[in-house]
């Protein structure tokens, strides 16, 4: 039991208090996963955010660049030049929109539709590492109440 007002202090906010508290410990997670997710992509010259792109385009190939945005939430700037490096290194392109020239649409090549067979499975391996000793049951509820948080904060 605490005894001076400080540790009282301490133990009564412990919940709220870096490292102790959920925030900190979700973005260590996620700083832990992306760093080792980063690495198993670095050989293919990828990022996290190159991943992200590409599962889009793998879920609905020729969406406008204002779609990928909302559905990453990113701001336009920031995917402009993501998308830049993902032309360059020819695993999309871009096209106008035929019924409306101001929509660019974008489209995964060859080369980034290849993709699609060989990164996926990194994921999976890495989410298994990542969740081991976690059951099936318990994986399920933590995304659930993930999604929850991220409702409630949107």
């Amino acid at each position: 039991m605490p005894s001076t007002p400080v540790e009282q202090t301490i133990c009564q906010w412990q919940q709220v208090l870096a490292p102790f508290n959920m925030g900190y410990r979700i973005k260590l997670l996620s700083q832990l996963l992306s760093r080792a997710f980063s690495d198993r992509l670095e050989p293919f010259g990828l990022t996290p955010f190159h991943w992200l792109v590409l599962c889009c385009l793998w879920t609905e190939d020729g969406l406008p660049t204002s779609s990928i945005g909302d559905k990453l939430q990113q701001v336009g700037g920031t995917l402009t030049g993501v998308l830049d490096r993902m032309e360059e290194r020819q695993l999309i392109r871009r096209e106008r929109d035929p019924r409306d020239r101001r929509i660019w649409r974008i489209w995964l090549t060859d080369a980034g539709k290849e993709l699609e067979s060989v990164l996926p499975p990194i994921a999976v391996e890495l989410r298994e590492q990542a969740m081991q000793g976690i059951s099936s049951e318990d994986r399920e509820k933590m995304s659930d109440l993930i999604d929850r948080a991220i409702a409630n904060m949107s």
